[in-house]
């Protein structure tokens, strides 16, 4: 059985006691202050360039991925969004496929009874992956609080509804409980399901442990050890604004071990598959639009020959075709 994710969960955690530890003896500023900005820095060059390796890449041809029918004879109904052959269609294509995850939805998993094939529909994967990254987009912006003086209405609003089950004091989010829910789910899929524990590797494990990390120590502080939340945020408007500064009396070392976290998993995301987020969009298997039958594509990159016409070819070769007894067009 593959245990990769023993080493990522060890990663983690050795990490989690280096910053524990690092914040207990004093190195607060380096926690707090300098790993958040290189971290920050590292995302946003690597980010960029990344984006622009992709942007550099020739695709000359239309590779769309398709699923219905092709756009053809009138009489023929074509499959508008699953084969579109209008940028409309792309369009609508994409954002389903960016804010439903609908191919995703549609997943489907061969399987061998006996001598027979069979198709099963999972959803089980959709709805883990729906939970995780939505609740991960409301944590997100909830944490806007912290960053933005004063706070928008709709991070208020939103933070309002998260917490209206009104469970303990302070309210439990459904936000934090789906994240650490979702992101555990999909770790035991990888652990548990022999397929894809067979392909799945150390680089595949280590970002969800960290987002585990992170929900975990988040919910810490705020139900059992908790912190000062008005010096977290003077700490944290401080790097949003550009003038840092560590607040007076400290936060407790738990708060260097989250946002030592998140800055780790920040300035891992261009190195990692979690560049999906911006791969989706220059992805030309889903970006582009079917009109193979309405356009012929070039390929830009090819060189330049010398066409060789039939006239040419019959005037080179006119002896010998008579020869054969093949018809010329001229004698």
């Amino acid at each position: 059985m593959n245990v990769s994710y023993l080493y990522s969960l060890l990663a983690v955690i050795i990490l989690g006691l280096i910053a524990y530890a690092g914040a207990a003896i004093g190195l607060q500023g380096l926690f707090g202050i300098v790993i958040p900005y290189l971290a920050v820095l590292i995302f946003f060059v690597g980010f960029i360039n990344k984006v622009l390796d992709w942007a550099k890449s020739p695709v000359p041809f239309r590779i769309t991925t398709t699923c219905g029918q092709q756009k053809s004879l009138d009489w023929i109904q074509q499959s508008k969004i699953d084969n579109p052959s209008t940028t409309g269609g792309v369009i609508i294509r994409m954002l389903l496929e960016i804010l439903l995850f609908r191919s995703l939805f549609r997943n489907s998993r061969v399987e061998f009874k006996g001598k027979k094939v069979t198709y099963k529909w999972v959803v089980w994967l959709w709805l883990f992956a729906i939970m995780f990254h939505y609740s991960f987009l409301v944590v997100v912006i909830r944490h806007l609080r912290f960053f933005v003086e004063p706070v928008p209405f709709f991070v208020s609003t939103l933070e309002t509804v998260d917490g209206m089950l009104q469970i303990g004091l302070p309210g439990l989010f459904i936000s934090s409980v789906a994240l650490l829910g979702g992101a555990t789910l999909l770790l035991m899929r990888r652990i548990l399901l022999p397929k894809m524990n067979y392909i799945s590797r150390v680089a595949d494990y280590f970002p969800l442990f960290l987002i585990i990390g992170i929900a975990g120590t988040g919910i810490m502080m705020r139900h059992f050890t908790k912190v000062d939340v008005v010096k977290v945020k003077e700490l944290t408007l401080g790097l949003a604004t550009f003038h840092p500064g560590l607040p007076e009396g400290g936060v407790g070392a738990l708060f260097y071990v989250h946002i030592f976290f998140v800055s780790l998993l920040v300035a891992y995301i261009p190195f990692s598959k979690i560049m999906h987020m911006g791969g989706i969009f220059l992805s030309p298997t889903r970006n582009l639009a079917n009109n193979n039958r309405m356009k012929r594509h070039i390929n830009p990159w090819n060189p330049s020959v010398k066409i060789h016409t039939y006239e040419e070819y019959e005037e080179h070769f006119r002896d010998k075709l008579k020869e054969a007894g093949i018809p010329v067009e001229k004698e």
